[in-house]
């Protein structure tokens, strides 16, 4: 088996390194993609692949549909290379909202739940990320994911009102930094290890605080070194590679 191909070599296209359409996508390259809202992360894929007309492309991360930013693609024999992206850190700028909260902990389903908010203060909600949220902490995947239970996937059964037992894992939390807070929204960034839910990590601020909350918005500003303000719109990959309308077009439902 080919050895994956060492980062340093790999070429990573992006608006300071814009793709050539005549380029030999096989050899291996990675792209970073602003992924838009409501898109999928799959549906990015399917996008690059038209684009490029390479069928072997995967992703270094998924991203909800309702988030939107930093998606790394890796096309060819760039794709062993996927899990050092995977390694890296993320950094996400979450939006919160608290007094209600979501079967899915975000904005994709009706809120169900409703708590007091209204003695939260940015004071309180410090503290709890401090004591709380910050290094190694422990989390319960969402059934709203992608993760799978006897072949299905979780979201799956979460649609059919099925929920089923998931086993915890551990997540580093480096950084929290509220950007704003507007109660009852919060603006927070987050820096992260991999495998992190920034959904759960709302919901559970919220259930520490006494009451509860969901994701209203989600970013992801960057994978390791590499930033969302340095990657590709789909707009601009359209232009490059002399696709119409395609972005427009595309089904979201």
């Amino acid at each position: 088996m080919a050895k994956a191909i060492p980062l340093e070599e790999l070429p990573i296209f992006s608006n300071q390194n814009l793709p050539d359409p005549d380029f030999d996508y096989n050899g291996g390259a990675a792209f970073l993609i602003d992924k838009p809202k409501r898109w999928s992360s799959f549906q990015v894929v399917k996008f690059l692949r038209k684009c490029t007309n390479i069928r072997k492309i995967g992703h270094a991360g998924t991203l909800d549909p309702m988030a939107t930013g930093l998606l790394i693609l890796c096309c060819g024999d760039g794709t062993r290379t996927v899990s050092a992206f995977q390694e890296a850190d993320k950094e996400y700028v979450a939006e919160i909202v608290f007094g209600s909260s979501t079967p899915s902990l975000d904005a994709e389903t009706t809120p169900e739940k409703r708590a007091p908010f209204n003695y939260l203060s940015r004071k309180s909600i410090q503290q709890a990320l401090d004591d709380q949220f910050s290094g190694l902490i422990v989390q319960i995947p969402p059934m709203y994911s992608a993760l799978k239970h006897d072949g299905d996937p979780l979201y799956k059964l979460a649609r059919k009102g099925k929920e089923v037992k998931r086993k915890p894992r551990q997540v580093i939390i480096e950084e929290t930094k509220i950007m704003e807070c507007n109660l009852p929204r919060l603006k927070l960034y987050v820096k992260c290890s991999k495998g992190t839910y920034i959904r759960t990590l709302a919901d559970d601020l919220a259930n520490s605080l006494g009451t509860v909350g969901h994701l209203i918005g989600l970013q992801r500003i960057a994978i390791g070194e590499y930033k969302n303000e340095d990657a590709l719109s789909v707009e601009k990959m359209e232009e490059i590679f002399s696709i119409n309308d395609y972005a427009s077009n595309i089904d979201l439902h």
